[in-house]
This record gives structure tokens, sequence and C-alpha cells, in this order.
């Protein structure tokens, strides 16, 4: 492919990563409509977002062999169709409980773009341009955090908080037709690939042998809680302890989100002068200061809430520059099975976010600890796992010079 070519791969595929951004942050406003519709507590509003991520990271596993046997547009145009279906049924949610499991079914349908997208990036780009491929992703798909939550206090202060899945759909019907009229076929079906559930499991446990994969995954999977932390905990924290409205925490929301986008493109320019292993070692670093700080300042409750805003966009700054480079680093030592690694690389990532985002909800106390505690948590245990690489790898270097 021509490098014009390969730039309109890249745009799709961030136009198609910030479909999960929208399902995530474009209803966040309306938790509060949401609870009030539904006689409920916003904590169980909260368990529909848990069941999301449970559903996007499990659902992978599934998509994993079969993008390898079917290649990856056919499962793509699959899983996009059944977003869209579900979106529609997720409107006429009569109950929390519905809406919970709808929203499970929401994720396996959107979680198909992620496996895919991941693994159309390897299939294309050399092992050492991966890690630029992503931040570029990031930017693209970055706009959907800026604008889905303004867009969603809109929706739901002119229309209702039903009429966010309406659009989802919508733009779920879109993507699918852009997909299936632009995007080129990166790898042909392979017949060779079984989809027996013992072929699968030995797919999947020849990646789990892999140390390098296992550590880099486990580190990205952190990174991951800590964000989802975030996302699980900031609206009960800007609406009801700093009593924001909700167009003023869409802003907020967005603010912080440009923060991380920001710290994904300046990685690329870091990128050029220093390796993938050293950013997210030194980015991993920061945020683990960052969480630290934060923890300590509520707990004490010696943190004004203009330093604890400043705090959280410094940690999702810091973010930017980690996020990447682990998924980078996590995909490159795999040469088969491309699909079930990236598969299983966002199981647990996501996996790491339904169990943060479940551990936020479930300490709910009324104050901002259970969050700010669990993303300091995510980010020290990056940062570990980071250490334990380094390690291992000057191990090995030391008996290859002996």
């Amino acid at each position: 492919m021509s490098k014009k070519e390969l730039k309109k791969v890249i745009l799709l595929l961030g136009v198609l990563s910030a479909l999960g951004p929208f399902s995530i942050d474009m209803y966040l406003p309306g938790f509060p409509a949401i609870a009030k519709d539904l006689n409920v507590s916003i904590a169980d509003v909260g368990l529909s977002l848990t069941s999301y991520f449970i559903g996007i990271s499990v659902g992978q596993l599934f998509y994993g062999p079969i993008i390898d046997r079917f290649g990856r547009k056919a499962p793509l145009l699959f899983g996009l169709s059944l977003y869209t279906v579900a979106a529609i049924i997720c409107a006429m949610a009569p109950t929390v409980h519905w809406l919970i499991a709808l929203r499970a079914l929401l994720a396996l349908g959107g979680c198909a773009g992620m496996v895919a997208g991941r693994a159309i990036v390897r299939d294309l780009f050399p092992p050492a341009d991966t890690a630029k491929v992503f931040s570029t992703l990031m930017l693209i798909m970055g706009v959907a955090p800026l604008i889905a939550p303004t867009m969603g206090g809109l929706i739901v202060a002119s229309l209702g908080w039903r009429y966010i899945f309406g659009f989802l759909a919508l733009i779920s019907a879109l993507m699918l037709a852009a997909v299936y009229f632009f995007l080129p076929v990166s790898r042909q079906p392979d017949p060779s690939v079984t989809l027996r559930p013992s072929a699968v499991l030995r797919d999947y446990w020849v990646v789990l042998k892999e140390p390098t994969f296992m550590i880099y995954a486990m580190a990205g999977g952190f990174a991951t809680g800590g964000l989802f932390a975030y996302v699980a905990g900031s609206p009960f924290i800007y609406m009801n302890l700093l009593h924001f409205t909700d167009a003023q925490y869409g802003w907020l929301f967005s603010f912080n989100a440009l923060g991380y986008i920001a710290g994904s493109q300046v990685n690329r320019l870091c990128l050029r002068t220093s390796t993938s292993v050293r950013v997210a070692e030194l980015s991993s670093l920061c945020i683990s200061i960052v969480g630290f700080v934060m923890v300590a300042g509520v707990v004490t409750q010696s943190l004004p809430w203009m330093g604890f805003l400043t705090l959280l966009f410094l940690y999702l700054f810091a973010l930017g520059f980690l996020t990447p480079n682990t998924s980078a680093l996590t995909l490159e030592p795999i040469t088969r099975n491309i699909g079930s690694a990236s598969a299983f690389m966002g199981f647990i990532q996501l996996l790491f976010g339904a169990l943060a985002s479940a551990v936020v909800s479930y300490l709910h106390n009324g104050t901002a600890i259970p969050m700010a505690g669990v993303m300091a948590f995510c980010a020290i245990a990056s940062f570990t796992l980071l250490l334990v690489q380094k390690f291992r790898t000057s191990d090995r270097n030391v008996e290859a010079a002996a």
C-alpha cells in the first residue's frame, strides 16, 4: 500500500476507535437523569458502565481467533451490525437491570473494532512504528472524549437520555457503511486457523507463555484501570461533591481528555530520540507520584479542589505517554496469531478497567477517596511491572555477555 492509502486506513481506524469513547463518555452526563427516570441510585447506574467493560473485555477473546480465521473485515462488519441493534434496544430499556444487560450486548458488538483495529495496525506496520501509529490513532479518536460529554449533556437536557443511544446507533450505522466501502483487506481469511475450542485455547496458551507479552499487557492493563477508575468516579465527584452542572462536567471531562490526547502526541515526538521502553518507564513513574500525592491530599483533606483537578489533568497527561507504548511493546514479540494476541491484550486491559470501575462503585462512600485510591494503586502496580521487565532484560543481557 502507498503512504497515501496507509494514511486513509489510519484515519478510518481512528474514527472507528472513537466508537468506544463515545459509548462511554456520551452517556456519563446522563447518569443523574437515568437514575431519576429508572428510580435507582447513581451507583446502580454505574453498574451499566461496569457491564460494558466486562462485555468489551470478554468479547475480545471470541473475536481474536475469528479475525485470524476469517480476516479482519467480515468480523468487523458483524460487530458493528450487532452494536447498532443493541444501541437501539438500549434506548428502550425499561429498568436499570435491562440497561446493564443491554450495555454488555452493546460491548460485544463494539469490541470487534478494537481487536480488528490493533491487528490491522500490526498487519501493515513494522513493530518499530506501531507505537507512533497507536499515538496517531489516539489523536484521531481523541475528538470523541472532547465532544462526547458535551453532546451527551445537550441531548439529555433537550431530548432525554434515551436519545443518546439513538445517536450511538446512527454513528455505528455510518461506520458500518464506511468499513464496507472503504476499508481495504489487510489479511485474507486463513482456512488453516481452526476455531475448535482446544485449538483456540492452545493459541492463547502460546501467547500466555510469552513473559514479555504478559508483563507489558498487565502494565497496560493497570494503566487502563487507572483511566477507567477516573471515568467511573468522575460523575459523582464533579456533579455531587463539586456541584458542577451537566454542561460544566462535560467541559471538564473534555479538558482532561485533551490532556490525555496531548500526552500521546508529545509521546510521538519523544519516540524520535528515545525508546518506547524508556518513555513507558518514566511516564509510569510520573503517574505513580501524582497518584500518591492525590491520595494523600484527599485523605488529609488538605488538597483544594483546584489542586485536585490539576492532579487529575497531570495524571491523564502522563497516561497519554504510557498507553500507546505499552500497547506497542505488548505486541512486539508476537509474530503469529496476531489476532489472538491483540484480543488477549485487550481482554487484560479492559478486564482491569472493569475491575477498577467496579471497585470504585463498591467502595463508594460519598468522598473522592475510592477513585483517587484506585487510580494511585493502578499507577504504582504498572510502574512495578515495568521495573520487573527492566530487571529481566538486564539479566538476559548479562547472561548473553557472559
